[in-house]
Formats: structure tokens, C-alpha cells, sequence
């Protein structure tokens, strides 16, 4: 999870040691090294510090990185899957990865980075579709993310380290199962997918909007992008069915179904992001009402009337 866009905000990078260490970092590359440079950070970041280095030769964004997450990210993955998605026509060009110090730099998108109210705005839905098909349609990436599997392991991770999860967290671990197996019979397989696609990581330049940040990046089910946009971006049902259509090029009932199960279920195992974070991170940011919040959404709709129509219908042929 990282709310980083290109826009706004920025700040100058903490002094004395923190900033002789990333001065020593940036001097590593060779594409910055021993040009003048001024040194920005970004807002926003749950999980990596952020920097708008500007140089002579343009402006580039240099993500830093904590060591030993307990959240599952492959950063070896995250570099491959962001060249993947520069070839597709989405993502912002990389220009170096530095595992070792725990760095990669990418090129600046100079653009509108999205809040929850330009999502839903009033032609932007059909444009992420676009972007989102872009991606989909493009190299294959590292990696498979499942929602299914990684809340499994999100909550495994929180079982053994004793980390405190949402009274009644586990009462709705059987409607989850339901759904799973309801989605599992129209399976159509994976595509490349970002997979945390809050609306800070869109960026429009004006011509076309742009997908960045894949830590959490894998070949995915498409509707699991779709439905997390919505649970995310805070979309209606009205505007989640837009993005499908749009996405399909035709109202597709079942594909409706799916998205909304999907985004339901990314919540669902969210919630345990924000529980594994709370137990851990030393940012100061409230987790625990971050992931409070995303497990209250999911327990309404797993628990509401219309839950077992979704299965029916993500089961029919449309």
C-alpha cells in the first residue's frame, strides 16, 4: 500500500544522518551521480519513503524501502513487474533498481495524481478501463497474487505473532469460502494486474491516466482489479458497473458479480494489512482504523441480503 502520486506536497527530506544515507544511496546510481540534484520528499507512503530527485536530465522518483515486512512483497518482482508495465504503456520507465540498498528509481510523471472524487468523475471511469485493459493486455508479469491465498496468509502471520484482529474477524471466514468456490466456476485465469489500485495511483498527464506503485503487482483474475478500484476508490454500484462495462465493452452480469465479490474479499483481507501493520510499523499513522474501517465495509456486504444473489449470478452464463 503506498498513497504516492506526482503531485503536490512535497517536503525536504530529513537532515543529518537520514540524509547523508539517501545522499550515499543516490550517488550509487550512476544516472544521478555527480550531477547537481535537489532532493524532495513525497507525501504519502505506508510502506517506502518517496523522493522527487530533480537533476539537469529531468526528474525521477527514488522509492526507498523498509527491510523485513511481515506483507509478502517481492521487490525482485516489483522491479520486473514495473518494467512490464512501462512496456505496456502504463507505467513509468525504471531507471535503476538497487536491491542492496533497498532502491528503485523510476521516472517522474509530471500530472494530477487522483483522489476518490476524480475516479467516479464524470468520463474518468472509462479512461481507467482503458488504463486497466492496457496493463491487463500487456507482458506477463512475476508472481501470482491471489486474494484468497494471501488473506490466508495475512492471517496466519497474525495467528503466530499473536497480533490483535477485529472481534468477529473469523465468524465470516465461511461466507468468504463461498464465495471463492461460487468464483471459482467460471475461472478464466490471470493477467498482469496492480493489484492495489487506490485512487493516488492513478496520474492523468492530461492525455492519459497512468498506473504506478506495484509492490503488490502479480497476474491476477482482471475482476479483482475491477472490484478492488471500487471497494478502494469508494465508487457506487453504478459506477463499479460503468468500470466493468467499459472494461468488457458490454453489461455483463456475472462479470458485475465477480468484481463485487472480489472487492469484497480484497477488504476482507486487507483488514489484515492494516492489523499486521498496526502490531508493527513504526510510522505514526492509525492502522488499526485504516483496517477497521475496510473490515466493516466487507462485514456489511458478506452478511447482506443481497450476498447469496451475487453467487448465483457470478456462477450463470451472462
Amino acid at each position: 500500500m503506498n498513497e504516492v502520486g506526482s503531485e503536490g506536497g512535497e517536503r525536504e527530506p530529513a537532515a543529518g544522518a537520514a540524509q547523508a544515507d539517501l545522499d550515499a544511496i543516490l550517488g550509487r546510481v550512476p544516472a544521478l551521480a555527480g550531477a547537481p540534484r535537489t532532493v524532495a520528499e513525497l507525501p504519502g507512503g505506508l510502506t517506502n519513503r518517496n523522493y522527487k530527485v530533480t537533476t539537469p536530465d529531468g526528474s525521477f522518483v527514488a522509492r526507498v524501502w523498509s527491510r523485513g515486512d511481515m506483507l509478502a512483497i517481492n521487490r525482485d518482482h516489483e522491479y520486473h513487474n514495473s518494467v512490464a508495465a512501462a512496456q505496456a504503456g502504463v507505467g513509468a520507465p525504471v531507471l535503476a533498481y538497487h536491491p542492496d540498498d533497498s532502491l528503485m528509481v523510476l521516472g517522474y510523471i509530471d500530472g494530477h495524481t487522483f483522489d476518490n472524487d476524480d475516479v467516479s468523475a464524470p468520463g474518468n471511469i472509462a479512461r481507467i478501463a482503458l488504463a486497466c485493459r492496457r496493463l491487463h493486455d500487456g507482458p506477463r508479469f512475476r508472481g501470482e497474487f491471489n486474494v484468497f491465498a494471501n488473506q490466508r496468509r495475512y492471517r496466519s502471520v497474525a495467528g503466530q505473532h499473536g497480533f490483535a484482529i477485529p472481534a468477529g474477524y473469523d465468524d465470516l471466514m465461511p461466507r468468504v469460502e463461498d464465495a471463492r468456490k461460487a468464483l471459482s466456476v467460471r475461472d478464466t485465469g490471470t493477467v498482469p494486474c496492480n493489484n492495489d489500485l487506490l485512487a493516488a495511483n492513478f496520474i492523468d498527464d492530461g492525455e492519459q491516466i497512468w498506473i504506478i506503485d506495484y509492490e503488490y503487482s502479480g497476474n491476477n483474475d482482471p475482476c479483482f482489479e475491477l472490484g478492488n478500484i471500487w471497494g478502494e476508490c469508494g465508487m457506487s454500484l453504478d459506477g463499479l458497473a460503468e468500470l466493468v462495462t467499459s472494461y468488457y465493452g458490454k453489461a455483463l452480469r456475472n462479470k458485475i458479480a465477480r468484481a463485487r465479490l472480489l472487492g469484497v474479499a480484497a477488504r476482507y483481507g486487507w483488514t489484515l494489512w492494516g492489523a499486521i501493520q498496526h502490531a508493527t510499523s513504526p510510522l505514526d499513522f492509525d492502522f488499526w482504523a485504516w483496517g477497521m474501517e475496510r473490515y466493516e465495509w466487507a462485514a456489511q456486504r458478506l452478511t447482506s441480503r443481497h450476498f447469496a444473489r451475487l453467487l448465483e449470478d457470478v456462477q450463470r452464463e451472462d
